[in-house]
């Protein structure tokens, strides 16, 4: 259920952010993808996350909604990565937010007892998917979700980048800033070193 849509300048915010929740020793799984490989082996974690803004209630409905936007499917997903730490952290830090997350997960406590009779992490994993296909999905919108839908692409947004800026995440992508090298890699011209025959960009 992992989406796109986010503006440059977010990004490059929430990644400043990330660079900052960096340095916090609260998180039990979450680490920066672009940390020092040396920084990571001596920064202690802590044996267990405790969720600096969320309820336990409630940080039980974002530990669920990250598995479900970025599941463990043969490779590490938002769990393993410990995204649920990173928007806790980010919400936690950010005032701004707070109010969008707590309302958006009362909604979705609330929309579900009223389809189903129950909080939505009480529901069973088909009934929990079918609530957030309709929320993530034009084509299953239904009538009077618009808060739903807002909220969404907010945790949505959050996930991705929470996922996306940890260890995990970059090695899923192969990013080759995490790769050490016993020696900077040599230019791959060798025959043209003042690179005078290649291509301007885009042309």
């Amino acid at each position: 259920m992992a989406g796109q849509g986010m503006e440059r300048r977010d990004v490059l915010k929430m990644l400043a952010t990330a660079s900052i929740a960096s340095q916090f020793s609260g998180f039990s799984r979450w680490s920066f993808g672009w940390q020092h490989p040396a920084h990571n082996l001596s920064q202690i974690k802590a044996a267990k996350y405790a969720p600096r803004f969320f309820t336990p209630a409630e940080y039980a409905i974002v530990e669920r909604l990250a598995d479900l936007i970025i599941p463990s499917d043969g490779t590490p997903g938002a769990g393993e990565a410990g995204v649920s730490e990173f928007i806790d952290f980010m919400v936690w830090s950010d005032p701004t937010l707070q109010y969008s997350f707590r309302s958006g997960l009362t909604w979705l406590d609330a929309h579900s007892r009223s389809r189903h009779g129950s909080n939505w992490v009480g529901l069973d994993p088909a009934r929990q998917a079918e609530i957030l296909t309709a929320l993530a999905y034009s084509a299953h919108y239904r009538p009077a979700e618009e808060e739903g839908r807002r909220f969404f692409r907010l945790f949505r947004d959050y996930t991705v980048m929470g996922f996306y800026t940890s260890q995990i995440g970059l090695e899923q992508l192969d990013y080759p800033g995490l790769k050490v090298y016993s020696e900077s890699p040599a230019c791959p011209h060798q025959d043209d070193p003042e690179h005078r025959r290649l291509k301007e960009p885009g042309a």
